[in-house]
């Protein structure tokens, strides 16, 4: 009994507890609620306060930009308003002078019409007179033609075949007055110039050949020089490229080649041998490729010294060396150094006669046959070597040009050309300056004479002067006096067309007069 009524209550404390527990609890939660409520009340204030300050700020703002836009606006308003003005003057004032025009064109038409009405009264006037002008000049002709017992196209064939020889005749009248006329003036001034030319340059006449004589002390050197079998003698040819020839001439060999430099290093090759006196094959190859160096530093000492004679400036060094190889090589017997040199001098005076530019002369003068110096080793003609060297190695356009045309296989460029090649036809036809073959010259004069007789009218023609002249008689039934000067004309330019040759040619026609012509 005891025991339920203590479990009972015990029972009563626990529930007891429990009940004081929950209000307390309860009593503990709504105390928080309640201060979860003023935090949040107190949270609320603060955002509508924040919200308010951000609501202001912004309306500040987009005020601000509200204002700024307006008067962006407003400036951009006013700019437009004063351009449309601007343009609307403009137009008003274009408007004006369209106007203006418009009445002025209105006035030239009304004045046009009023010409074109004119105009057209004075056409029908001139139409009017035209058909009584055709009238009167068909009635003109027919009275002419019965009167002349001529046709209108027979009179006019004859009256325009008569002006035509009378045109003709006074045509060769006074074409022969003015040839004349300039000839002696041209032809005075020109001696004159070449004359000094000459008169100051001295000139060699001298003829190459293509062999040398090399002296000997004795006879007795022959054998030695032969070798024994031979063998010397070979070792010589072969290591310098000529033909040794030991014959009865004595105390001499003779050494043949068409190299004139091979030419001149056999024969030092052989002077060295001789006063060496050691003479076999080792030493001779060892003299020949001395000689060689030595005759190399020779050629180039040549051409230097000939650039030193006609003080030219910036010359190039490959040029130079081929300038002394010149030295060694002739043309028709004739040596191209002393040629080149030559032409050099006579067209650089004559140029500085005549006024033009004497650089280009004298350095085309100089370097016109260059090509000479490699032309047994290159393929072409010497002009086209001698234009291929000169391009090559930096001579200007006009030194070029010259060159080039100095045996006229292209047209003068420049007067320094002419100059050229009249400097070097004078220095190739002088006496004594190139042989020429019987033959050829023999037949040189048959085509000259040739050329000649095959003009119509020609009875004979005969070439005088070496071939300098050429008088030809023609026949008076059927050349008049006034044709024999056409004549003289016509057989000169075909004789430039057909001949090649140095100079000029003479041309005389005789007839009852005589008329000249040259052909150049």
């Amino acid at each position: 009994m005891n025991l339920s009524l203590w479990i009972i209550a015990v029972f009563f404390v626990l529930l007891s507890a429990s009940i004081i527990f929950f209000f307390i609890r309860k009593i503990s939660g709504t105390r928080s609620i309640f201060k979860a409520r003023q935090e949040v009340k107190e949270t609320l204030e603060k955002a509508r306060e924040e919200a308010g300050k951000i609501k202001r700020e912004a309306s500040l703002v987009a005020k601000e930009k509200y204002l700024n836009l307006k008067a962006d606006f407003e400036r951009q308003t006013r700019d437009r308003r004063r351009k449309f003005n601007e343009m609307e003057r403009r137009l008003v004032h274009k408007e004006e002078n369209l106007e203006r025009k418009i009445h002025a064109l209105e006035r030239k038409e009304r004045d046009f019409s009023e010409k074109e009405r004119r105009l057209y009264s004075r056409e029908k006037e001139i139409a009017e007179k035209d058909k009584e002008y055709e009238e009167l000049n068909k009635k003109a002709l027919e009275e002419i033609e019965r009167v002349a017992s001529m046709t209108k196209e027979e009179a006019k064939r004859e009256l325009q075949k008569k002006m035509e020889d009378e045109a003709k005749l006074e045509a060769v009248q006074a074409l022969r007055r003015i040839e004349e006329e300039t000839r002696e003036k041209g032809q005075t001034v020109a001696c004159e110039i070449i004359s000094q030319a000459i008169q100051r340059t001295a000139a060699e006449h001298v003829v190459a050949t293509t062999v040398s004589v090399v002296d000997l002390p004795s006879d007795d050197m022959k054998g030695r020089i032969i070798g024994r079998e031979g063998r010397n003698i070979r070792s010589l040819e072969l290591a310098t490229g000529v033909d040794i020839i030991v014959d009865d001439t004595p105390e001499a060999v003779i050494l043949s080649s068409f190299d004139p430099i091979r030419r001149e290093m056999a024969r030092l090759a052989i002077e060295k041998l001789v006063i060496d006196g050691r003479i076999h094959p080792a030493r001779i190859e060892e003299i020949v490729e001395s000689v060689k160096v030595e005759l190399e530093e020779k050629i180039k000492q040549e051409g230097e010294s000939v650039i030193l004679e006609f003080r030219i400036q910036d010359l190039h060094p490959e040029l130079i060396k081929h300038l002394g190889k010149l030295k060694y090589r002739t043309s028709y017997g004739q040596n191209v150094l002393q040629h080149s040199k030559e032409v050099a001098y006579l067209a650089v005076i004559m140029a500085k006669e005549l006024g033009v530019n004497s650089n280009v002369a004298l350095r085309a003068g100089l370097l016109h046959d260059i090509g000479k110096a490699v032309d047994r080793e290159i393929e072409g003609t010497h002009t086209e070597l001698s234009v291929e060297l000169a391009r090559k190695y930096g001579e200007s356009e006009a030194v070029i040009q010259a060159i080039a045309s100095h045996h006229r296989d292209v047209d003068f460029p420049s007067v320094e050309a002419v100059l050229v090649q009249a400097a070097d036809t004078l220095s190739a036809a002088r006496p004594g300056a190139r042989r020429e073959l019987l033959e050829t010259y023999i037949k040189r004069l048959e085509k000259l004479e040739e050329v000649a007789n095959s003009y119509e009218g020609v009875a004979k023609a005969f070439a005088l002067q070496a071939g300098r002249e050429i008088r030809v008689i023609v026949e008076s039934q059927k050349i008049s006096d006034e044709r024999a000067a056409l004549a003289a004309k016509e057989i000169a330019k075909k004789i430039k067309e057909e001949l090649d040759y140095p100079g000029q040619i003479k041309v005389t026609v005789i007839r009852e007069m005589r008329a000249v012509e040259y052909a150049r």
